[in-house]
């Protein structure tokens, strides 16, 4: 019997999410939401991501009107990396993604990017006026 997990993530921008899966080398394909369209489908994009997986149980990012959640049966798990690992990872690339979109909207370049031995990552940024 299946359980699917409905795992909260604050993950809000589909486009960042799909950069900082690309920059993790995961694959991903990008799924139509067959929903009436509300503010939230239209500032999600109106898609989900689909994490294929070879036994058949993809994992999903599926916009819940707040936010994109992980949905997976953990049972079914496939991934190189833990579920604790995969989310710390997803969510740290998607958090560098938003930073440099964002930055870069404002006139900002990244000119360093330094990985710290805790684990965190140093974004310099300049902007020229």
């Amino acid at each position: 019997m299946s359980h699917f997990s409905h795992i909260s993530t604050k993950i809000q921008n589909i486009n960042y999410l799909q950069k900082a899966l690309t920059k993790l080398n995961i694959t991903y394909i990008s799924k139509n939401i067959n929903s009436t369209k509300t503010s939230s489908n239209i500032e999600s994009g109106n898609k989900n991501i689909s994490i294929p997986q070879n036994n058949g149980y993809d994992l999903e990012f599926n916009w819940n009107g707040n936010e994109y959640e992980l949905v997976t049966d953990l049972s079914f798990w496939l991934q190189e990396w833990s579920v604790n690992t995969f989310i710390d990872k997803v969510t740290k690339s998607y958090a560098n993604e938003t930073i440099l979109g964002e930055s870069l909207k404002q006139g900002f370049q990244k000119t360093e990017s330094i990985n710290n031995v805790n684990g965190s990552t140093t974004l310099v940024l300049e902007r020229w006026q």
